[in-house]
């Protein structure tokens, strides 16, 4: 198959995968509008050759407030994420999602490579710590898909900064996630053949041993060792993009490791069914929830 065949398919291929085409509805069970008492901020800014662009909320007051980096699926903004963030703010925590676009070839664009160093790697959290409503030591990570994959990639990175993490759905082992013949459905397996092209593109890389490195690198299995946090994995039982093997893979490291961890595999859940199914959207929210006010809980607070 041409290039130009590929980029075509691309859209139809990934719909195959997913199962359907219902839109993700962010606001499914988040609020559409600012609560009451909660304060909402944007920025832009640039760190190297990232374009990073963020959206935060928190309560009135000066804090210091728990904190919640976010980060939504990939191709959607932080923008997406701002019915997360004031739920999030309601609850009292100081919420920031963020994106990012790299400088490519003189011009800002996305990419699914889009960090390439440590400092790359950190740069929200850095932000969202040096806030000064921000409690430094009450700090966690959540993210939806290949947001999940950023919160526990960041939480392995900043080990001492952050204290909980949320991953929904994540891929945690690109390696595997695109190893050629792995599927023995025909169909399946031009749907894989075609992203796995499609990230090898985006990555830039020169060879084939370039690009399975730049895999690892992307992949939170690999970092099982430096993560500290008490993890909890969310994950549909139906999941046709990222299986539910993806977290129990990561679950039984964390486990080998004597780390804390939990999945919870929702039943009848396919991928980003918590902005497709309230009934299921709410279970997850409840306790994502109880996972942040379990870890981030101040002395106040016990």
């Amino acid at each position: 198959m041409h290039p130009p065949a590929q980029i075509a398919l691309l859209p139809l291929l990934l719909v195959l995968l997913l199962g359907g085409c219902q839109a993700p509805n962010h606001y499914l069970i988040h609020p559409r509008q600012p609560p009451s008492g909660v304060v909402s901020w944007n920025k832009t800014m640039k760190q190297g050759d990232l374009l990073i662009h963020v959206e935060g909320a928190r309560p009135l007051g000066d804090g210091p407030f728990a904190a919640v980096l976010v980060h939504p699926e990939a191709g959607w903004p932080a923008t997406a994420m701002r019915g997360i963030l004031w739920d999030l703010a309601r609850q009292g925590y100081l919420a920031v999602a963020a994106d990012y676009r790299r400088l490519i070839d003189g011009e800002y664009r996305r990419n699914l490579f889009v960090w390439r160093s440590e400092d790359d790697v950190t740069a929200a959290l850095d932000y969202l710590s040096a806030l000064p409503q921000t409690d430094k030591q009450r700090i966690a990570t959540l993210g939806y898909s290949q947001g999940g994959v950023y919160a526990l990639v960041i939480a392995a990175h900043a080990p001492q900064t952050v204290k909980a993490v949320v991953a929904y759905y994540p891929v945690t082992d690109f390696k595997q996630w695109l190893k050629p013949g792995r599927h023995s459905n025909p169909l399946k397996e031009m749907v894989y053949d075609v992203i796995r092209w499609h990230f090898k593109r985006e990555s830039g890389a020169e060879s084939e041993e370039a690009f399975e490195v730049m895999l690892q690198k992307a992949s939170p299995l690999y970092y099982a060792e430096s993560l500290h946090a008490p993890v909890l994995l969310i994950h549909g039982e139906n999941d046709t993009t990222a299986s539910v093997e993806e977290s129990q893979r990561l679950a039984a490291r964390l486990r080998s490791l004597q780390r804390e961890v939990r999945l919870l595999v929702i039943p009848g859940g396919r991928h980003v069914f918590n902005f497709k199914n309230p009934d299921l959207a709410n279970r997850a929210w409840k306790e994502t929830l109880n996972w942040l006010a379990r870890h981030l809980a101040g002395k106040e607070d016990r």
